[in-house]
């Protein structure tokens, strides 16, 4: 039934609602929130969407408790109106989402037109039309709110979408300012995400169309996501699906923490960071404040900063409903926390302190474990050690067998085993290859002829080669510089220097005949025992700093 006796006034002067802001809210998921946050303050068990992409509509409805016609002008069209004045929660016990009752700003926002009606059980639908054309013609003409009167509504203008209502409010928008850009995979994502499994009631669904928006909509990101933290008793269904989904797999991670204060939530991280963009290309998922199951403050960790890299595959959400008390902490635009807010600094203080280190070290620690690259500013490693851990991490992924070959994970047990050894072996091969060819260009540099036994060593070498290059069949050069001292290891090389200085014989020779028998065992790919590591590294050490006081004096 419609019900246009009624005439409806804004109860604020039309320059000040002007100049408070119709373009304060620019984001079409803010309007969603809010008409959605006016649901659940509300008490409606159901929210229905409706989106027309080709006529630029659409239309939020819910089963809330309704308006009559008092509550309309009274309440709805009161700029500033806030419900926490009277009471802090709904009948059904909800804590209110509102606060300042400018939220309704958001609803004029975004359209042209918007068409608003909402009945009282056994009542008949009450509302008006605001259209912002008009609206702007009577702040121009300096018109009083009561001179401004709503338009009158016409209840074909819900397409059918307002039959059948028991009580509950629908407001429809149209012309759309910035076009509805988003497909509806992208909105129900949007949904899924940010009012969804973050609000508090179970009971509380969401519809787009027809389609109830739950966490299962988000099954992209889940499938991406590697590890997950869980911050105190978070009663979540996307949480619960992924822990269902870990069950039983080695390379999934699941980790309760405790921490203190009335804060709950989850971290959690992806393998790659592109997989974070499940949104828009440019736009990524984060780790999102939410107050009262209501989002306040996208991407906190752009507040914590720490540079490291293990941030850019975190996203999540962080409950923490202490921030809603007597004081308002909120941004005029209720899209994000009041810059240096104490109780908000002390929130991320604690994340910064408390939560976001542990991760950190988790998350490097179960990466190298799976093969893969790690947080390069974690102390555990030296930086040598973890460049080697990731050109292992590459090569080895090149032997990786197809998922289901029957001896894929014996093989991987056999690569897993290879890891710490080989992260010392390609470290210690770098610093042969670099220490030697630096002897070489010093060698050269100050002219040293080789000795008898150098040259026998070199002609040795030269045939043995050679011997190798017929019996495979080789005709190709092999040693991009065809020199003498390119057959030299570090004992005939380390010769060559200390012959020419007498007062310093033996120094670098006595270093590389130790050195010798275990880098030919390292150059042969051999697994080294631990003494061997240990001996390997002191003289290495010894040869460095020996080759750097000759880089210094004499070349």
């Amino acid at each position: 039934m419609e019900n246009n006796k009624d005439e409806f006034t804004f109860e604020i002067s039309l320059s000040v609602l002007d100049h408070l802001g119709r373009n304060l809210y620019r984001s079409f998921a803010t309007v969603l929130g809010e008409a959605i946050s006016n649901a659940w303050d509300a008490d409606a068990d159901n929210v229905w969407i409706y989106i027309d992409r080709e006529k630029n509509t659409f239309l939020i409805k819910d089963d809330g408790t309704g308006m009559s016609a008092g509550d309309y002008q009274k309440k709805f069209l009161k700029i500033g109106y806030s419900k926490r004045k009277e009471r802090k929660e709904s009948e059904k016990g909800r804590p209110y989402i509102g606060r300042k009752g400018i939220g309704k700003l958001a609803l004029l926002s975004c359209a042209d037109k918007i068409i608003a009606i909402s009945k009282k059980k056994g009542a008949e639908y009450v509302g008006g039309v605001i259209d912002n054309s008009g609206l702007n013609d009577a702040i121009t003409a300096d018109l009083t709110p009561q001179e401004y009167r709503l338009g009158k509504w016409e209840l074909a203008s819900f397409d059918g979408k307002a039959d059948g209502l028991e009580q509950g409010t629908v407001i429809r928008f149209e012309g759309i300012k910035e076009g509805i850009k988003n497909s509806l995979d992208f909105l129900k994502k949007i949904i899924a995400l940010y009012f969804r499994f973050s609000l508090i009631d179970s009971s509380f669904k969401i519809f787009l169309g027809d389609e109830q928006i739950t966490h299962h909509h988000l099954k992209d990101l889940a499938e991406k996501t590697q590890f997950l933290w869980k911050i105190n008793d978070i009663d979540d269904p996307y949480v619960k699906g992924l822990e269902q989904a870990f069950s039983g797999k080695d390379k999934k991670k699941v980790k309760q923490l405790t921490a203190e204060g009335a804060i709950k939530g989850f971290i959690a991280s992806v393998e790659k960071p592109r997989d974070l963009k499940i949104l828009t290309i440019e736009e990524r998922v984060g780790v999102d404040l939410f107050v009262n199951g209501r989002l306040r403050e996208r991407d906190i960790l752009k507040h914590i900063p720490t540079a490291r890299i293990p941030e850019n595959y975190f996203y999540g959400q962080i409950h923490f409903d202490g921030l809603d008390d007597e004081l308002d902490r909120f941004t005029s635009s209720r899209e994000s926390i009041v810059a240096n807010d104490p109780k908000y600094k002390g929130l991320l203080d604690k994340l910064k302190n408390d939560i976001i280190p542990g991760i950190l070290e988790d998350w490097d620690k179960w990466r190298r474990k799976l093969r893969q690259d790690g947080d390069p500013d974690n102390p555990s490693l030296s930086k040598k050690e973890r460049k080697a851990q990731e050109l292992f991490n590459a090569v080895s992924e090149e032997y990786s067998l197809p998922t289901g070959a029957a001896d894929r994970k014996k093989v991987e047990g056999w690569v897993d085993g290879l890891g710490n050894d080989a992260m010392f072996n390609f470290t210690s091969y770098a610093e042969c290859f670099i220490s030697e060819n630096l002897i070489r260009k010093y060698i050269n540099e100050q002219k040293v002829n080789l000795s008898p036994v150098a040259a026998a060593e070199v002609a040795t070498r030269k045939k043995n080669e050679a011997q190798f290059k017929g019996k495979g069949g080789l005709s190709i050069d092999i040693r991009k510089d065809e020199v003498d001292l390119g057959y030299l290891s570090m004992d005939h090389l380390a010769n060559l220097v200390d012959k020419r200085d007498p007062l310093k014989e033996a120094c670098l020779s006595r270093d590389a005949n130790e050195y010798k028998p275990i880098r030919d065992a390292l150059m042969h790919t051999s697994l080294l025992t631990d003494v061997a590591k240990k001996k390997l590294t002191s003289v290495y050490e010894n040869i460095k700093g020996r080759i750097k006081t000759l880089l210094v004096g004499g070349a």
